[in-house]
C-alpha cells in the first residue's frame, strides 16, 4: 500500500482495491511499534487475544505509530461489547474479533462497532482519544461508522458452515480466516496447509466476495503472501514482532557460531 496521501481512511482504501501488508503486534513495547511502523508495514494488528499488553499498551503503542502511515487494528479478546469500545475508543482504525462461528456472533460485532442508531457502542466522544479527547467529538461521531474497520475471524468449522450467512451481516467489512485455528478446529493440528483447510479457504474467500466484502489472513508455506495478495486478499498479516527478534537474534548466534 502506498503511504497515505488522501484523507480516505484506511477502510475506504481497502475496499477501493489497496493491499496492506501487516504485521502482529504482541510486545507490548512502544520501541517496537514504532520501530517496525517506520520500516513501513501498512497496518499493525495490536494482538490483545494471546499476548499480555492492556489496553493502555495499546493506546500508548498506536501513539507511536501515529507519526507513521501504518494503520491500528486491536485484535480484541472476544466478541465483547465493551472489548471492541475500549479499542476504538483509544483510536484504532478497526478491530480484529477471533473465532466467530455464528451470524448472531457477526451482528454482535458488527452492532459493537457501530455507535446508535445503527449500532450499540458506547458514548464517550467528547472525551476519548479517537476524538482527539473531545476537540472533534462531532465530526469524530459523524464520521465513525463509515471509518471503523470491523474484522471477523473465521477459525472454526461452524464458521466455515456460516460463511456465507456472515459475510452478509451489515457492518462487517471482512473475513480474515486464521489458517492455524482453523487447521486445530478440522483435525489437522499444526497443518495450516492441508488440503482440507485450503478448501475451507477459498470457500470462506467465495462467501466474502459475494457478499462485497473485503477478505484477510495469515501466509503460510504453500501459501506465501504475494501469492495471496495476486489471489485477491486485502490484508495479509505477515510477520510478528516476537518471531522477527527470536529469528533475527537466533541468526546472529548460529552465524557466529559457525
Amino acid at each position: 500500500m502506498s503511504e497515505t496521501t488522501t484523507m480516505r481512511s484506511f477502510k475506504q482504501r481497502l475496499h477501493a482495491g489497496e493491499t496492506a501488508y501487516g504485521f502482529w503486534h504482541m510486545t507490548a513495547s512502544t520501541i517496537v511499534a514504532e520501530i517496525l511502523a517506520q520500516a513501513g508495514y501498512d497496518c499493525c494488528v495490536i494482538d490483545m487475544e494471546h499476548a499480555a499488553g492492556s489496553y493502555l499498551d495499546a493506546l500508548t503503542s498506536m501513539q507511536a505509530m501515529s507519526a507513521t502511515g501504518c494503520q491500528p487494528i486491536v485484535r480484541v479478546p472476544c466478541c465483547s461489547r465493551v472489548e471492541i469500545k475500549r479499542a476504538l475508543d483509544a483510536g484504532a482504525a478497526g478491530v480484529m474479533v477471533p473465532s466467530v462461528s455464528t451470524l448472531e456472533e457477526a451482528e454482535e460485532a458488527a452492532r459493537s462497532c457501530r455507535y446508535p442508531a445503527s449500532g450499540v457502542r458506547g458514548m464517550a466522544p467528547t472525551v476519548v482519544r479517537a476524538a482527539n479527547y473531545g476537540r472533534d467529538w462531532q465530526g469524530y461521531i459523524a464520521r465513525a461508522d463509515a471509518e471503523v474497520l470491523c474484522v471477523c475471524q473465521i477459525e472454526t468449522v461452524e464458521a466455515v458452515e456460516n460463511a456465507d450467512a456472515i459475510a452478509a451481516v451489515e457492518g462487517l467489512d471482512m473475513l480474515f480466516v486464521g489458517p492455524m485455528d482453523l487447521s486445530g478446529a478440522m483435525g489437522h493440528v499444526g497443518q495450516p496447509d492441508h488440503p482440507d483447510v485450503a478448501a475451507a479457504m477459498q470457500k470462506v474467500f467465495a462467501a466474502a466476495r459475494r457478499a462485497g466484502k473485503l477478505m484477510g489472513t495469515i501466509p503460510s508455506q504453500t501459501n506465501p503472501s504475494r501469492a495471496l495478495a495476486k489471489a485477491g486478499y486485502d490484508i495479509i498479516v505477515a510477520d510478528a514482532d516476537i518471531l522477527l527478534l527470536r529469528n533475527g537474534a537466533e541468526a546472529s548466534i548460529a552465524a557466529f557460531r559457525a
